[in-house]
């Protein structure tokens, strides 16, 4: 009645749905401030698309179990957070 159910796919879903909603927010404001700061496109743009890339992957891997590409899209995610910081950082401190 409550919660998700020994269904494996339905709780597939609901991880994948809820991994996108922890990580996915930041990641946007942090392109915002990343868009705003420089005067540049690349950057941005670059950090995007490993986001996109790895939140794509990472919903391939939970809906099909390949654990390689789920890995992958991981990384990827944590790629453009770490990304982000290191060039809002840098602009704050003068490096970029």
């Amino acid at each position: 009645m409550i919660g998700d159910s020994p269904d494996q796919p339905l709780h597939r879903r609901i991880r994948a749905q809820g991994n996108f909603i922890e990580y996915v927010p930041l990641c946007l404001i942090g392109l915002v401030l990343t868009e705003a700061e420089t005067a540049s496109l690349w950057p941005a743009l670059n950090i995007g698309i490993a986001l996109v890339c790895g939140r794509v992957l990472h919903v391939i891997s939970m809906y099909g179990n390949y654990a390689p590409l789920r890995g992958l899209g991981v990384v990827l995610t944590y790629l453009s957070l770490v990304l982000t910081a290191l060039f809002l950082s840098g602009t704050m401190l003068g490096f970029v």
